[in-house]
């Protein structure tokens, strides 16, 4: 692929409604936190010495690795020093994935948090690889050029490269990447039931006693895996699914308190913090 270099942004939003596409080399000093999306990413890695913790599961990266992430998961990279770090990232909005599904074929099912033994992680093979090398090829050269009938091209080879990654995720390659995938089982489950659970009252008590950890031990392994305490972990998951909610068009306080939170100010005032803005106005401005 010929080299194309873009600037690293640190911006985590969109500013474009359907997609938008980034191409980085830099300096591995570059650091981000844990962060999510109201979007979907695709991140595909070419080199560097790179770790990737999505969710508490820790992905120890190959060239040619692809990452899907899910817009409600929180995720950030572990960068060490030594190589050049560079990578091509998607983010794909799912509003215009659905647009563009037909019956049978549900184009973000790949990014889908509930399919059976799912993995954010693809490392395709050879054959599947060429594919969307392929289609990435064409596509950068689309978005890096004002040809005529280029939007129409990028459009196309979007589409076609997550029909790609829909067949990878079907095609089973996790016998060739458990090897570079770290977690804890028993913290997994955990964070599965936080995440099924964010309207019941998440105490830690009822959690460690649910799965028969002490508070302590509790505590030190879910920070030590997902870099969150649980109380914060629970804010920010429930945060996250709140502001969901009002782009979806509940009210404030709907979404107050299907999400878990039994104070309303204490909402209001978390949100702001978060996003910089109060719920309300994300309401308002979301539905413009």
């Amino acid at each position: 692929m010929q080299l194309f270099k873009q600037a690293f942004t640190t911006r985590q939003h969109m500013v474009t409604p359907d997609f938008e596409y980034f191409h980085y080399v830099d300096d591995p000093t570059v650091e981000v936190e844990y962060h999510n999306h109201d979007f979907y990413e695709i991140y595909i890695y070419i080199s560097g010495r790179v770790s990737y913790i999505i969710e508490g599961t820790s992905y120890r990266l190959k060239p040619g690795d692809i990452l899907l992430v899910h817009s409600r998961e929180l995720h950030k990279p572990v960068i060490e020093p030594g190589e050049s770090y560079q990578r091509i990232v998607l983010w794909v909005n799912p509003d215009f994935l659905h647009s563009q599904s037909i019956e049978g074929t549900n184009l973000s099912m790949c990014f889908e948090m509930d399919l059976p033994k799912r993995h954010n992680l693809l490392r395709p093979g050879s054959e599947m690889s060429a594919n969307i090398k392929s289609i990435l090829n064409r596509f950068e050269r689309a978005c890096t050029n004002s040809a005529f009938g280029n939007p129409l091209l990028r459009n196309t080879y979007l589409l076609e490269l997550i029909i790609y990654l829909n067949r990878a995720v079907l095609e089973t390659y996790e016998d060739d990447i458990t090897i570079d995938i770290e977690f804890n089982e028993k913290i997994n489950t955990v964070i599965r039931y936080i995440n099924d659970n964010l309207c019941e009252n998440l105490l830690l008590d009822n959690i460690s006693s649910k799965f028969f950890m002490s508070k302590y031990h509790l505590l030190r392994e879910f920070k030590k895996h997902t870099g969150f305490t649980i109380h914060r972990y629970i804010c920010q998951k429930r945060l996250i699914a709140a502001k969901s909610m009002l782009k979806d068009g509940f009210s404030v306080t709907e979404a107050c308190s299907k999400c878990g939170f039994n104070d309303y100010s204490n909402f209001i005032r978390s949100f702001k913090n978060n996003y910089g803005i109060p719920p309300r106005k994300y309401m308002i401005g979301s539905h413009r």
